[in-house]
């Protein structure tokens, strides 16, 4: 840990882990960060409360609420595991050396003592609160005006003659983002009991999907079901799809990130018939199934004609928890008629229905092992 204790260290902002030897522009960065609230990444230099240094890759995450106002900012700080120092001159000259995690200038393996990632104990994290003008409450500087980057700027010509920098390497940089996105995630549920959604970004529902998935437990149980299929949210903006199956993925050509946060008109194309998904539309309104023959289009822009069923999916409690949209091309449907001795493509999803039915009802809502 830093050497400080959880009271020492809750209230404070977060300078008095900086020293005489920290990098001003990097703070600057980060406060300039702030007041964009937008996210951050830099290798910074830091001190214990015994006065020793420790280099740390420094990543800062915004909140955001659903209406885009910025309730949290997330400080995710993972010890550098290999440190190439870098010595800048203000004049010329960049000399380079490469040390290991055991140098005096990088040893320490924790930032802060608030909060530990129990995924990964290298992780180290903070919470800065609602309130990012708490980080600036000793400052003089308008936070609007250039004064506050020329006054940093002075300061980093003044009596410095060199500066030590540590550059994170990529694993030290995924494993920072990784526990910001476990934290998120474990906020996001919490925050289902108070009904305030939580994101990482000003974002649409592409971004809503990514950041707040359906449990991999579900996902697990979903895969299994070879049909092709798609989950789509009926309680996000614009009823998104959060889950595409391999299936549907090689029916319509599209890759499953291209899918994922769009909404199905996205298959639609100029001969698809508008009546088709009035019926459609209809049918979620009235949170009942619907079978229609419709025209979509594939990634490439081929027509084809696509046998789609439709139905509410419901959780334990009865409610409506996403839609299922089952699609079957027409060809494979008049093959599989004439050449199956057992259950027609239409009975086979409907079976895909029930199946999808049944692990939401038995999964929804349960954390994932730990």
């Amino acid at each position: 840990m830093t050497g400080y204790s959880r009271g020492e260290v809750l209230g404070r902002n977060s300078r008095f882990l900086q020293g005489p030897e920290t990098d001003r522009k990097t703070v600057l960065e980060i406060r300039e960060a702030i007041r964009q609230e937008k996210s951050c990444q830099v290798s910074i230099l830091n001190y214990r409360k015994d006065g020793t240094t420790f280099w740390i890759f420094f990543h800062l995450v915004p909140f955001f609420s659903e209406e885009g106002r910025v309730i949290h900012f997330l400080g995710v700080q993972t010890p550098i595991s290999q440190c190439s120092q870098v010595c800048r001159s203000t004049v010329t000259n960049m000399l380079t050396c490469s040390t290991h995690k055991n140098c005096p200038t990088c040893v320490g393996k924790n930032f802060f003592s608030q909060h530990t990632s129990s995924a990964n104990s290298s992780n180290n994290l903070i919470y800065f609160g609602s309130c990012r003008r708490e980080f600036f409450r000793d400052s003089t500087v308008d936070l609007g005006h250039s004064g506050m980057y020329n006054s940093f700027a002075e300061d980093d010509n003044k009596g410095i003659e060199e500066k030590r920098t540590c550059e994170a390497t990529e694993s030290d940089k995924q494993r920072a983002v990784t526990a910001a996105t476990r934290v998120l995630s474990e906020l996001a549920h919490f925050s289902k009991y108070t009904g305030k959604t939580l994101l990482d970004r000003r974002c649409d529902s592409a971004d809503l999907v990514r950041l707040t998935p359906i449990s991999s437990s579900l996902s697990i149980a979903l895969s299994r079901i070879q049909q092709s299929f798609v989950l789509s949210d009926p309680h996000l903006p614009d009823m998104p799809i959060v889950h595409a199956s391999n299936l549907f993925l090689q029916l319509t050509g599209y890759s499953r990130d291209e899918v994922l946060g769009k909404n199905c008109r996205f298959l639609q194309g100029p001969d698809t018939n508008q009546a088709d998904i009035a019926k459609i539309r209809q049918s979620i309104e009235v949170e009942q199934p619907c079978t229609v023959r419709i025209l979509n289009y594939r990634k490439g822009g081929n027509p084809f004609w696509n046998h789609l069923h439709t139905a509410p999916v419901r959780n334990a409690s009865g409610k409506v928890a996403f839609y299922i949209g089952v699609q079957l091309d027409v060809t494979d449907i008049e093959k599989d008629e004439k050449t199956d001795k057992g259950m027609s493509s239409h009975m086979k999803q409907l079976g895909a229905v029930g199946a999808v039915r049944v692990a939401v009802r038995s999964l929804l809502g349960v954390e994932p092992s730990k």
